[in-house]
């Protein structure tokens, strides 16, 4: 696996590879992060915040996602907005801290998932799913449509269902499309999140 170095991007939220997040970025670090980012095309790694909170320190998981810039836009408040799609899954080896706060990480990039068709028994998540997905914003009407590819359609009812972030991240941890499909399943019918 290739190894990196990455800022990093503390949130209470999880990222998906192929999902998108819109992010308002106001902290000093961050918008460093985003201009270098900008000027050498480069991504940063997402992870979900463990303990603490997205303002300060903070500790967090460590399986992540490496977030690409592809718009961002000035608001009236004075406030950057970007929007990042998430690329590829990385496991955070280590991490050390630059002198304006920001984190930069040793990322190792997890192998990208097989594309595995959904099983007859997993087509109602697929239902439920192109039910769903259109009322759940503009960024999802962008979306290339894989509802044939188990990971594709795991990672996109994780983000749209309301589940806790930790079961998100559990989600995001796993590597079987098909047990993702399954313990989504678990969830939809039990009612726990």
């Amino acid at each position: 696996m290739v190894i990196s170095r990455l800022p990093l991007f503390p949130l209470k939220t999880v990222l998906f590879p192929g999902g998108t997040l819109q992010l308002r970025v106001f902290e000093p670090r961050y918008l460093t992060m985003v201009s270098e980012c900008l000027r050498e095309k480069n991504g940063f790694g997402v992870l979900l915040i463990k303990e603490g909170g997205e303002v300060g320190e903070a500790e967090t998981f460590k399986i992540g996602t490496i977030a690409q810039i592809v718009d961002w836009d000035q608001g009236s408040d004075g406030v950057l907005g970007i929007t990042v799609e998430g690329r590829q899954r990385f496991r955070l080896e280590s991490t050390e801290k630059r002198n304006d706060g920001l984190y930069i990480g040793e990322l190792k990039r997890v192998a990208d998932e097989l594309e595995i068709p959904v099983p007859d028994d997993y087509q109602f998540l697929v239902s439920l799913l192109k039910n769903v997905l259109d009322e759940l914003g503009s960024h999802y009407q962008n979306l290339v449509k894989r509802y044939d590819d188990s990971s594709w359609v795991g990672y996109r009812l994780t983000e749209a269902l309301p589940l806790t972030p930790t079961t998100k991240q559990e989600s995001l941890e796993m590597n079987d499309p098909l047990a993702r499909l399954s313990l989504l399943t678990t969830y939809i019918r039990t009612g726990s999140r």
